[in-house]
């Protein structure tokens, strides 16, 4: 992870998926993340990273879009 040590609640970029998440709990050698907005948890165990200002700002148009399409409640 680079030395790189997220604490619970911190947004992170899962370079694995390609996702942002923010990080629920670790269990093993596996992160729990979230989606910004809720949703199902993934575990994560490749490289993490803080995300930047910009991939939290994407992830939270997706949520909004997604909620504006009617696929979230």
């Amino acid at each position: 992870m680079n030395g790189y040590t997220p604490e619970i609640g911190d947004f992170v970029w899962d370079e694995a998926t390609g996702k942002v998440g923010r990080v629920m709990d670790r269990v093993g050698p596996y992160w729990q993340l979230k989606p910004p907005g809720g949703g199902r948890e993934w575990d994560a165990c490749g490289p993490l990273r803080p995300a930047t200002a910009a991939e939290r700002l994407s992830a939270g148009v997706a949520l909004a879009n997604a909620r504006s399409r009617g696929e979230l409640p």
